[in-house]
């Protein structure tokens, strides 16, 4: 982060500090209020949950107005929390009041939006890695039944992976080079350019991020013929830098969009869309396994085809 920048950033902090200290003393002084307005049941049983978020965000406050301003990483992960107890606190609940959580949702939306962009700036990254940031590793496999010419030129045609990576918008390529662009929590989007480094056909892919790219990040897939060649088992192995450090990880983790989540869901696509032509979706969860998207849950219902066929 620059020097002039600073300045700005801490008194956004600061300024997220003071709304933590008036959210929190609206929560300690008047809970039932507070459960009216999110659309709770306010109860004697949810009014002392009401009080204690209160003396966290008091907690927050202190940290923002007399810390250092990368404390803010409290607050967003305080928002996951949050975000998560009110989903869980609707899903048995009625229309009417299903409606209102889903309008405090949005509104929690945008203020996590605001305090992870505070994170961000505070950490120095600006949505860029920072060199104090671990880099962390992961892997995953899963068996594919499908040949190994099949798997890799559907994977090696790399405008075709956001058909599985959900947490991806697009990707352009040309020739070895390739720009990315990919959904991160509370609905933000970040680009970045990498470049494939080995290709063996049929065999194994690697890439890596270019220099100066918004994410750092490097990995291979490898597809290797089963025991009993009738498929192939695929194997990813990654190396990446997470903005925010732990904090930004346990944030992304809450929202249902870290790595470690995301390479195993996409896997599971990968697997149904290279063996079926489609990917399987649930009609309990059509949004995906992000915890901001689970409010719009719905009971599982029979397929248009089992509807039509019990007429």
């Amino acid at each position: 982060m620059s020097k002039s920048a600073a300045p700005a950033t801490a008194r956004l902090a600061k300024g997220l500090g003071a709304a933590s200290l008036g959210l929190g003393l609206g929560e300690l002084l008047a809970p039932a209020k507070v459960a009216a307005l999110a659309g709770l049941d306010h109860s004697d049983r949810s009014r002392p949950v009401i009080r204690v978020l209160g003396l966290r965000e008091c907690a927050h406050a202190a940290a923002l107005l007399f810390g250092p301003s990368r404390l803010v990483w409290t607050r967003v992960a305080g928002d996951a929390l949050d975000l998560a107890l009110l989903v869980g606190a609707h899903a048995n609940s009625g229309p009417g009041r299903r409606r209102r959580g889903a309008t405090s949702a949005v509104a929690l939306a945008g203020i996590a939006a605001v305090d992870l962009y505070t994170a961000l700036r505070a950490t120095g990254s600006g949505g860029r890695h920072t060199n104090g940031s671990p880099h962390r590793s992961l892997r995953a496999a899963v068996t594919v039944r499908r040949s190994p010419e099949d798997v890799y030129r559907f994977w090696r045609e790399l405008e075709n992976l956001p058909s599985f990576m959900h947490h991806l918008q697009s990707v352009t390529q040309s020739g070895d080079r390739s720009h990315w662009v990919a959904n991160v929590p509370i609905g933000r989007s970040i680009g970045w350019d990498a470049q494939i480094t080995d290709d063996e056909p049929d065999k194994r892919i690697v890439w890596q991020s270019l220099s100066g790219s918004a994410v750092e990040h490097s990995g291979s897939v490898e597809f290797t013929p089963t025991v009993d060649a009738l498929g192939t088992e695929v194997r990813v192995t990654m190396s990446y830098r997470l903005p925010g450090g732990a904090l930004g990880k346990a944030a992304a983790t809450a929202f249902g969009e870290s790595p470690e989540q995301q390479v195993h869901d996409d896997l599971r696509r990968f697997k149904q869309i290279v063996e079926t032509g489609q990917v399987m979706r649930s009609a309990g969860s059509p949004h995906g396994t992000a915890a901001y998207r689970q409010m719009h849950q719905q009971p599982a219902q029979p397929t248009s085809g089992e509807k039509e066929a019990k007429r």
